[in-house]
């Protein structure tokens, strides 16, 4: 598994985090920033990540902002991307199992640190459960189908 990370300066002393523990864990990533505490617009780093998610690059993101809202809400522009703001272990689950969920994304003025590597254990060892949740998921893509295009007019 590969994954995209992506944080701007207010995120990044909990990226730091998740960074080593992703490391513990020998899992590959894709690291598009920040690595300094200098200003940076989260848009830019989530579209970022998001586009490698969408298409096939990497095959999951975890993006960390001030509160996880304004880089869940980029995200989830580029079609084909499905992120959930994850302030809990139920809600990481659930955004896999239960909406296939790419990305997920975190405050770091939400959330401390050993919840943080916790949310990211579990949405790592969660996977798609299928079922009743696929024809819920199929219909989140075919919205994404309707409108791919539209956004840029």
């Amino acid at each position: 598994m590969r994954i995209a990370l992506g944080c701007d300066e207010a995120g990044l002393p909990l990226m730091d985090v998740i960074r080593s523990y992703l490391a513990a864990r020998n899992i590959d990533v894709q690291d598009f920033g920040v690595h300094t505490p200098d200003p940076v617009d989260y848009p830019d780093v989530a579209e970022q990540a998001a586009v490698a998610v969408a298409s096939g690059e990497v095959d999951r993101a975890i993006l960390v902002c001030g509160t996880g809202i304004g880089m869940s809400i980029t995200a989830n522009k580029v079609p084909g991307v499905r992120a959930a703001l994850c302030h809990d272990t139920y809600s990481a689950e659930r955004a896999r199992k239960s909406n296939d969920a790419q990305v997920i994304t975190m405050g770091a003025r939400v959330i401390g640190p050993e919840l943080a590597k916790k949310i990211v254990e579990v949405w790592l060892e969660s996977d798609f459960a299928g079922g009743n949740s696929t024809r819920k998921v199929e219909k989140m893509n075919a919205i994404d189908d309707r409108y791919r295009g539209q956004r840029d007019t």
